[in-house]
């Protein structure tokens, strides 16, 4: 297969133009994760607010439901 044959391929054909967008796709996925963990390294002492999300993640939302539910035993009991 030779340059011509290759550049028709992926700019002149669907199903070339479909695994540019595809590749395209998966690249900027790992780049992001890559970015997300870095951030998380740099960011690990990092003060969680309310205004806090995370992507990876989902397991802090039920430890700030059961701190909450404690607090309000604890306003209870006073």
């Amino acid at each position: 297969m030779n340059f011509d044959e290759l550049y028709h391929f992926l700019f002149e054909t669907y199903a070339g133009i479909g695994t540019l967008f595809a590749v395209t796709v998966v690249v900027c996925l790992i780049a992001c994760v890559i970015m997300e963990r870095r951030t998380r390294k740099v960011f690990k002492n990092h003060e969680k607010s309310d205004d806090d999300w995370t992507f990876f993640d989902d397991d802090d939302d039920d430890d700030s439901d059961s701190e909450d539910d404690q607090t309000q035993s604890t306003k209870k009991e006073h």
